[in-house]
């Protein structure tokens, strides 16, 4: 009997060493695999610290770029500015000189014409207005008319559109139609 207690403890000796071995290959596996995962982790980690830098520098150069093309566009349009002012400094000259004054005229049309042009190269054109619309006019003023009504009677300043767009409104007058049955019953009553 104790032989057999004997073998018996030593099979449980030896399946303990067995399942202390299992346990330790399997610790072993795990560790292998967490430092794998740590290995990926500091990778991705590491990339999105390249991609962040990346996108910070993007943005920079982005924003440096939009600088760079609104001063441009400035710089365009302040060209063209520049030389409608020596047509006006012209005409001006013209006109202290003691010029005639069709002279006088041709000059100021000349410069009112490239100025028109000017606009017309930046895709600016004059809203066109036969009939109120709030869309493209703004009424200052309603004047009672023989006209149909929301006729515009009188532009005060003229309204822009840039590339299909409204940049400025028309600033107009508009007609309202005379009310007959106001007149009438008032020239009844005389």
């Amino acid at each position: 009997m104790a032989e057999n207690a004997k073998e018996e403890l030593e099979q449980n000796c030896g399946c303990e060493e067995a399942a202390r071995e299992v346990k330790l290959s399997e610790l072993e596996i795990l560790k292998q695999s967490f430092d794998d995962k740590k290995k990926e982790a500091e990778e991705y980690y590491d990339q999105l610290l390249r991609l962040k830098a990346d996108f910070e520098n993007y943005r920079r150069r982005a924003e440096k770029e939009k600088k760079d093309y609104l001063d441009w566009g400035k710089e365009k349009i302040l060209l063209k500015q520049i030389s409608m002012d020596d047509v006006l400094r012209q005409a001006l000259k013209s006109a202290k000189s003691g010029g005639k004054v069709e002279d006088i005229i041709i000059g100021l049309d000349m410069v009112s014409k490239e100025f028109e042009k000017m606009l017309k190269e930046e895709g600016v054109e004059e809203v066109v207005c036969g009939k109120f619309d709030p869309n493209f006019c703004e009424a200052l003023d309603m004047a009672e008319s023989d006209e149909e009504d929301g006729k515009i009677l009188e532009v005060y300043q003229k309204g822009y559109k840039m590339n299909g767009r409204l940049i400025r409104p028309a600033k107009v007058k508009v007609a309202k139609k005379k009310d007959d049955t106001v007149e009438k019953s008032e020239s009844k009553t005389n």
